[in-house]
């Protein structure tokens, strides 16, 4: 793991290593530490990347500028101690973005790793470690990614990402649930400030209470993230234009909306095409699904299962948000003009299915893919806010595996804090229909499970499609993938709610490529 430094002692030793705009914020005699939320990378592809990082607010009150935009320095290099610098510059921090810094970095070399900083003033971030994606026609041997997802503040430590910053990862994939609007957890191991998240100062301060986690900053600096969002960004369970069901309700959603997704863009390793026409008020929205290949071994979507859905339907007396309901009882669930992806997104994800030539074909989504029917109170019944909530949009999804042919598809899935994983199914109702591909949901690195382990035995027997399920561990998942299998282990914590809690191997599964079939190893 990178060694963590004293960073404005190290900021004296670097700033005259480059040349700066001689405009007097370049010499701005920093109080305290302006990089106290870590530095971060992201996006990448085979010769770009984004370099992330904010100022500190206090540290710039302190000096009287929050008001004022401020140029950042950044260093790209190919060693640790900056003595090969391969490419430089300056980004301007206003305030308008949260004095956020987005270097989106061009023209590097594939599949390498490089190192970078910030520089402001007499102050050095610490340094990142960077890695870019190999070019689309290598013959790539080997890829290793870890997932993860739902980070809830309150409910413990992120001591998971501490074991994470220590493997050997190409990129980290984040799939939702990066903050919580919530004020508090139920047993809260460490205080939430900041009550209820509905503004854009709201979800700023809570994006920089996680920020401040040293564990999540050794994460973010060791490898490039590649990241979704599901509902917690926003709200709970909210449902494209619609509320969600937690909190005061506000008056204009949509701006709420907005704010939030503004504050997303502030706070990660982003590029700002996806987000250019919401941060010029062009647009509502943003452009989050995305598509990239790692040489011929794999591609990986990423999907959006939030911004474009229809609203959960049948709940009880209407209300927002979701429920358990009865699929016998509930008519408008199998309405095959609902969506949770949205048509533009279906489209674009089916044409990415038809014209991908990897190996492997990687989709990293919010949630569990499979059915799982479970009895409730003597009755059977679905959760209508995930995948079995849109039955008519994972038919489409199923139809364009099988239309396409795509190869050795893997979904990677988060949001339900558990782990479930299992075979993607040519038909739910069909246990001998064909195995169209195989799915890895995650649990989460410290939001509580919402089964107790009795009931997913019920559930997983129900449901044989499933070959695993576990609810007791939080922690994050490790793929690792060559051209003739991919061996996927599942982390977790001995305890979350302890800051040094140890890991430990939970199960390992294997994939053989051309099989569409998992082993528990």
């Amino acid at each position: 793991m990178l060694v963590r430094r004293n960073l404005l002692k190290a900021g004296l030793a670097w700033a005259g290593l480059i040349s700066l705009p001689s405009k007097g914020w370049g010499q701005l005699a920093w109080r305290q530490d302006p990089f106290t939320m870590g530095v971060a990378s992201g996006s990448p592809d085979s010769s770009s990347v984004v370099l992330w990082t904010r100022l500190d607010p206090l540290a710039l009150e302190e000096l009287g500028s929050q008001a004022s935009e401020v140029d950042v320095a950044w260093q790209v290099a190919k060693d640790e101690r900056f003595s090969d610098i391969v490419v430089k510059g300056v980004e301007r921090a206003r305030p308008s973005l949260a004095h956020s810094v987005h270097a989106e970095v061009q023209g590097l070399q594939p599949d390498r790793t490089y190192f970078y900083r910030f520089i402001v003033g007499a102050a050095a971030s610490p340094t990142g470690r960077t890695k870019t994606l190999a070019a689309a026609n290598a013959n790539t041997d080997r890829l290793r990614l870890a997932y993860a997802s739902c980070q809830q503040w309150g409910n413990g430590y992120y001591s998971a990402y501490r074991h994470m910053a220590n493997e050997d990862l190409d990129f980290v994939l984040f799939l939702g649930d990066y903050i919580y609007e919530y004020p508090s957890s139920l047993v809260p191991i460490r205080a939430t400030t900041g009550g209820w998240i509905t503004t854009l100062d709201g979800y700023r301060s809570r994006y920089a209470l996680h920020k401040s986690d040293r564990d999540l900053q050794a994460a973010h600096a060791a490898f490039p993230w590649i990241l979704t969002w599901d509902d917690h960004e926003v709200q709970n369970d909210y449902a494209g234009q619609f509320e969600g069901r937690s909190g005061i309700p506000v008056a204009d959603f949509m701006a709420r909306r907005r704010a939030a997704y503004q504050a997303f863009y502030e706070h990660m390793p982003v590029r700002r095409e996806s987000f250019a026409k919401l941060l010029a008020s062009e647009s509502m929205e943003a452009r989050l699904f995305d598509r990239v290949q790692i040489g011929k071994l794999a591609t990986l979507c990423t999907l959006d299962d939030r911004q474009y859905r229809d609203r959960q339907v049948c709940n009880p007396d209407n209300r927002a948000g979701s429920s358990m309901v009865d699929p016998t009882r509930c008519p408008d669930l199998t309405n095959p003009a609902r969506t949770l992806l949205g048509s533009e997104q279906e489209t674009w994800l089916k044409q990415a299915f038809a014209t991908s030539k990897t190996t492997w074909n990687l989709i990293g989504q919010q949630s569990v893919f499979g059915q799982r029917l479970g009895e409730v109170n003597g009755a059977t019944k679905v959760w209508n806010d995930g995948w079995d909530g849109y039955p008519a949009s994972r038919q489409r999804f199923l139809n364009a595996l099988q239309e396409t042919k795509l190869s050795n598809p893997v979904l990677f899935g988060g949001d339900v804090h558990e782990n479930w994983v299992g075979h993607i199914k040519a038909d739910y109702n069909n246990p001998a229909s064909a195995s169209l591909g195989v799915e890895f949901c995650g649990t989460s690195i410290t939001s509580l499970a919402g089964m107790k382990p009795e009931q997913a035995e019920k559930v997983l027997a129900a449901n044989p499609h499933f070959i695993y399920a576990e609810t007791r561990y939080r922690g994050y998942g490790v793929a690792d993938i060559s051209a003739q299998k991919m061996t996927t282990t599942l982390k977790a914590m001995q305890d979350a709610t302890m800051p040094d809690s140890p890991a430990f191997d939970l199960a390992k599964f294997e994939v053989q490529a051309g099989s569409n079939r998992i082993d528990k190893l």
